[in-house]
């Protein structure tokens, strides 16, 4: 076997464990706290606004972990955690935090859907303070560090 398929066999073998790995979280308890966590995010200044909720959609289209999901299933259940904000801030908050409260139980997941909120916190360009504090809330939450996010 030469050098060059040597090479072929060990990134074929890279790209099979990366797609294991993500076919982990490609189940709707995970999708759901993505999208609770993004919405989270989205109205950490009080308001969820049509612009947040298109990069929250543009991000999950984007993204290897999450664009396995339907776009309809991310969108009625995006809409579903933003009427709670709508009802009420701190209950919207509180059923959100709920969604995600139970990746608790698998770290691995957890971190993946705060890096994914980071993200979404950060794609405008300016991840502010309530932003953070939000995904500090939620680390705190999940018992994660938010350290390890340099938050």
């Amino acid at each position: 076997m030469s050098f060059l398929d040597t090479l072929k066999q060990k990134a074929g073998e890279a790209r099979s464990k990366l797609a294991t790995e993500v076919g982990k979280f490609r189940n709707r308890e995970f999708m759901e706290a993505c999208v609770a966590g993004c919405a989270l995010v989205a109205a950490a200044d009080g308001n969820i606004d049509s612009a947040e909720k298109q990069k929250m959609m543009k991000f999950i289209q984007q993204s290897d972990e999450l664009k396995v999901f339907e776009t309809k299933d991310v969108i009625n259940f995006f809409n579903k955690v933003a009427e709670n904000f709508e009802f009420d801030n701190e209950i919207g908050k509180a059923e959100a935090l709920k969604v995600i409260g139970k990746l608790r139980s698998k770290p691995d997941a957890a971190r993946l859907m705060v890096r994914v909120c980071c993200a979404i916190g950060s794609a405008d360009g300016d991840f502010d303070d309530k932003e953070k504090n939000i995904i500090r809330a939620m680390c705190r939450d999940l018992n994660i560090p938010s350290d390890d996010f340099g938050l």
